[in-house]
């Protein structure tokens, strides 16, 4: 099994920034080529295959280490087997806001979210994941900053956001002479047109400040270095992981683990104990 603490450790010994040139693809779409190459960076800190090159035995890896890998259209991008969700995030500067689409922020992954599929419901037997959001920030295609941020310790409850949802959704779909169909959108209209053959989609485009703004008061990015890696998480996830892992981590000299305190995504007044990761290369 692995998890986020093996992850950090493996890329201490792997901390690659040119990821552009290394996980080279042939897209034409150059950010979704940007976000693929993160991708197959972070399956290959997760999966220690940095050395595997023969795809089969990749592939053979990626089954043993994850349970799910999903698709661009449907969060999470990978479900470590029997651990976490994970959402990959690329950013075109260490500041940029994230885009999370249609998708509103989570704090955890839930197997009833309409927004899942019914692969990813069924991947396991499970009912809610903690959820990881990894962003890296390129810079002259180049990997300048990378985040591991859980979710309970960046997004509020999702009662927070299915309640916006839920009154947008209400009030567009209560719009009087307009015919609107079922749809796991805010809504949808039928029938724009005097033919009946133009309909209307309305979505959500939710976003989420760059952790670099969010957690300013713990840490920051070095930018004069190559690579600042931040991960965070509650001290009670980080008691969660075996103990050898713990001590394993602890002992990677060029890994600094910090007791912080961090503000409560529903309650700001709150600090909730956490553990702040980084790596400088």
């Amino acid at each position: 099994m692995t998890n986020i603490l093996k992850a950090l450790i493996n890329l201490s010994k792997n901390p690659i920034t040119d990821i552009s040139n290394r996980y080279n693809t042939n897209g034409k779409n150059r950010a979704n080529n940007m976000g693929d190459t993160l991708e197959s960076y972070v399956k290959d800190l997760f999966s220690d295959s940095f050395n595997v090159k023969n795809d089969s035995e990749k592939n053979k890896l990626y089954s043993k280490y994850f349970s799910y890998i999903g698709n661009q259209n449907n969060p999470p991008d990978i479900i470590i087997l029997n651990g976490d969700a994970i959402e990959v995030k690329k950013i075109e500067s260490i500041r940029s806001q994230i885009a999370l689409n249609s998708s509103y922020p989570k704090d955890k992954l839930y197997s009833d979210s309409p927004m899942i599929t019914q692969e990813c419901r069924e991947c396991e037997n499970w009912r809610e994941k903690d959820l990881i959001y990894i962003i890296g920030a390129m810079q002259q295609n180049k990997l300048k900053a990378l985040w591991f941020v859980y979710g309970d310790c960046y997004a509020a409850g999702k009662d927070i956001y299915e309640r916006i949802r839920a009154k947008i959704s209400d009030g567009v779909n209560s719009l009087p002479n307009v015919e609107f169909s079922e749809t796991k959108e805010l809504g949808r209209v039928n029938k724009v047109d005097p033919l009946g053959i133009t309909y209307l989609r309305i979505r959500g485009m939710w976003g989420i400040d760059n952790p670099l703004n969010v957690f300013n008061y713990v840490t920051s990015i070095e930018k004069e270095k190559d690579l600042t890696v931040n991960a965070i998480m509650l001290e009670e996830k980080y008691k969660s992981f075996p103990k050898k892992d713990r001590e394993q981590i602890e002992k990677t000299s060029n890994l600094n683990i910090t007791d912080i305190e961090i503000k409560s995504p529903n309650n700001p007044a709150k600090l909730l104990k956490a553990k702040l990761i980084k790596f400088i290369k």
